[in-house]
């Protein structure tokens, strides 16, 4: 167990109408930095010093579930952002969620403390303790309370902790953009390692080295690697450009930190990058992937020269939870993989399914608006490419002169000593040509739709209108779509959620009825049931209204990570089944 120790009050001194103000620290940061040194830009991709601000998400610090909406600070006024990816925390990201650019609406807030640099550059670098003292001050927490719409008191009881990400406003292509080291390092991914090359010294540097952890927190490990180097998108996306502000003592259990989660007897597509050099027909590139005892090996892996390309497995996880490592190598010229060692924890949805309902069962501290739906990471579309190599030829003649000897002729004289002959060109075409290289788009989706109905078997049911204590039933089809099938699963896994439990403490793993990428999934069947039925048993003190059940739709695994869905239906309840029940005396004969 990890012991997050009392906060000691810390004095900050910040400056507001030209008076001293003294402040109180709310806070303990868990914050590192490092970077510096920018290097030259170019008109149409460029970043100034202090373009630049700090996104900020309130995480609970039982789970590290997403708590509230994350928001952007900064002490600029970037109206004129034409590209962002909406407000995704790095933790939203780690669950799945997608990069999806938007166009102009971006939403920032400026506030009253100015925020402290942020990140370094060769005219200097950003102070540490000044960012700490800053992100544990009480009027800055207060602030931040404000704009997420959370009581400060609620806020900073040890329930939560903030999530910080550096936030760069750039000029990229000629066009105002705003991302985080997390989204840069997407980004890069998507656009094939163009904005690394374009701006190396901010996005893989100076962006995701102006915050780091100093001690794992969260399931984010504490960052040991080199300060002043750039890192690669596999180490940002998993590392760096996140501090954690967190608050009081409590006691959070201790998480195996993993890079993936799967869940047990299911297909999943792990994937790398492989980069270093050029890999063609003549000098190829195999990647190995060594999971639980057995070696998957990608051979053929083509790319250009400074270019990259993703490869991935395609394995099916074993059937009992457990942590696994896979080692991940890459032969051939000077190519190497984004991540040597992967981790993996393997887990199993189906242990916690509601208990037996009986008639007789009161909630009476039940709060219906407390019933709030989950949204889990949702991604719907994936794109990913494969590099292709094809001969460009170029023939070329290569001479080779030779001397070819002739007897003497009549006409010589006599005692000729003159050589006579001919120079003769024996030599012969040679292709010098090259590899060019075709970079071939991929793309999947993944729709999906749910039915909530009451039981068949409840009799007093009315179309979509039930009582209380009797079941409904849920028929959800999920359809996935994709260019390349072989790189694709399908979809797996759903669960659901029930307002009774405040959309939390149990749920049901939906069962698969129907295999294959139009899938259908129900409740499995529910043992107590008199007619051992699909049917979820609604509570008897269940209160008239709406009884809406969330259901996370998942495992539909691309080289580009993972589809999910968040979907939900409702039907009414009016009445309880005790309305169904009347007591009368028995007629004598």
């Amino acid at each position: 167990m990890k012991l997050l120790k009392q906060v000691v009050l810390l004095l900050a001194i910040m400056l507001a109408m030209a008076m001293p103000v003294s402040v109180y620290a709310a806070g303990e940061g868990n914050i590192d930095n490092g970077g510096g040194g920018m290097g030259a830009g170019t008109g149409t991709n460029f970043w100034s010093s202090h373009d630049e601000g700090v996104r900020v998400t309130v995480i609970r610090a039982s789970d590290g579930a997403v708590a509230s909406a994350s928001i952007d600070l900064t002490n600029k006024h970037p109206t004129d952002i034409r590209v962002h990816f909406g407000k995704v925390s790095k933790t939203s990201y780690r669950n799945g969620a997608g990069l999806s650019a938007r166009m102009g609406g971006y939403t920032f807030y400026n506030p009253a403390q100015s925020l402290p640099q942020i990140i370094s550059t060769s005219r200097g670098g950003a102070n540490l303790a000044a960012i700490k003292q800053y992100f544990t001050d009480e009027q800055v927490i207060r602030a931040i309370a404000g704009y997420v719409g959370m009581d400060f008191q609620t806020l900073t009881n040890g329930e939560y902790k903030l999530l910080l990400e550096p936030i760069a406003y750039v000029t990229f292509e000629g066009v105002r953009t705003a991302f985080t080291a997390t989204e840069a390092a997407k980004y890069n991914q998507l656009r094939g390692g163009l904005l690394r090359k374009k701006m190396p010294s901010l996005s893989h540097k100076n962006l995701p080295l102006a915050m780091f952890l100093e001690t794992s927190d969260l399931g984010y490990p504490a960052w040991s690697g080199s300060k002043t180097e750039k890192a690669n998108d596999e180490d940002i996306i998993r590392a760096l450009g996140l501090g954690i502000v967190r608050f009081n003592e409590v006691v959070t259990p201790e998480v195996i930190e993993a890079d993936y989660e799967y869940r047990v007897d299911t297909d999943v597509i792990t994937a790398v990058t492989v980069s270093g050099g050029q890999s063609d027909p003549d000098n190829s590139v195999t990647v190995t992937f060594s999971i639980l005892g057995r070696s998957y090996k990608v051979e053929n892996v083509y790319y250009p020269e400074d270019g990259q390309q993703l490869v991935w497995v395609k394995w099916h996880t074993p059937s009992t939870e457990q942590h696994i490592t896979i080692i991940v190598t890459a032969s051939g010229g000077s190519a190497s993989v984004s991540r040597g060692t992967i981790t993996a924890n393997i887990v199993d949805l189906d242990d916690n399914p509601p208990p037996n309902p009986v008639a007789d069962d009161r909630n009476d501290s039940y709060r219906k608006e407390n019933a709030v739906m989950p949204v889990n990471p949702e991604k719907t579309q994936a794109a990913w490419s494969v590099w292709k190599a094809k001969w460009k030829e170029k023939w070329v003649w290569h001479s080779d002169w030779n001397w070819e000897s002739e007897d003497h002729s009549a006409s010589c004289e006599a005692g000729c000593t003159q050589s006579h002959g001919y120079w003769q060109d024996d030599g012969e075409y040679v292709d010098e040509g090259w590899w060019e290289f075709e970079e071939k788009h991929y793309s999947a989706s993944l729709t999906a739709d749910m039915h909530l109905v009451t039981d068949e078997k409840a009799p007093t049911a009315d179309g979509m209108v039930t009582k209380s204590g009797y079941g409904v039933n849920v028929s959800l089809s999920a359809r996935a779509l994709s260019s390349q099938t072989s790189a694709t699963t399908a979809p797996q896994t759903a669960v659901s959620y029930f307002p009774e439990f405040y959309y939390e403490t149990y749920w049901r793993l939906l069962e698969r009825t129907r295999n294959g990428y139009s899938a259908v999934f129900e409740f499995k069947n529910n043992e107590y049931s008199t007619y051992y039925r699909r049917t979820h048993f609604t509570p008897v003190w269940m209160p008239d209204g709406e009884y809406r059940v969330y259901t996370y739709l998942l495992d539909c695994w691309t080289p580009d990570g993972m589809l999910s869905v968040n979907l939900s239906n409702a039907v009414q309840i009016s009445g309880s089944l005790w309305d169904d029940w009347h007591i009368a005396p028995q007629n004598v004969r």
